[in-house]
């Protein structure tokens, strides 16, 4: 289930850089386009389970592990702090935002699961979620009309 899922967080630093209204719609394009597998496995798992919030649990907890593997320093057996923050910073940019557009009705159920997951995981990481749409329209066109 999901496997290798932590690969999505491998461009993250170059899309988190200079984040503006233009460059997160292009891409969040992107992302959807690599990535959309994994948020369709995510609701199809939901949806053909008996206990749809077992299957919620199930997702949130492997993809905590996958990240947790992929991005713990091998001394410490824990995520730097800096790091922590980016990964967090990317989960709401980008992973809840993916996973919502899928429009799926259990979309929410497992971002609700993975939200939880991801604050008991990782400390300092009690995070929220919302759309895309939302943070689309929070970024502005231009500053005092100059950018």
């Amino acid at each position: 289930m999901l496997d290798h899922v932590e690969i999505m967080f491998e461009d993250m630093k170059p899309m988190m850089k200079k984040l503006k209204k233009a460059s997160y719609k292009e891409n969040m394009g992107v992302f959807q386009e690599r990535y959309g597998h994994y948020f369709e496995e995510m609701t199809s798992l939901t949806e053909n389970a008996e206990d749809k919030g077992s299957a919620a649990d199930e997702i949130a907890r492997n993809f905590a592990d996958c990240v947790e593997k992929r991005f713990q320093s091998a001394k410490k057996k824990k995520i730097d702090g800096c790091l922590q923050l980016d990964l967090n910073f990317f989960m709401i940019y980008y992973v809840f935002p993916a996973l919502l557009l899928t429009g799926h009705e259990d979309a929410t159920l497992i971002a609700d699961h993975l939200c939880d997951e991801w604050g008991k995981r990782f400390k300092d990481s009690k995070i929220k979620y919302t759309d895309y749409d939302s943070l689309y329209d929070s970024f502005r066109e231009k500053i005092f009309g100059i950018f």
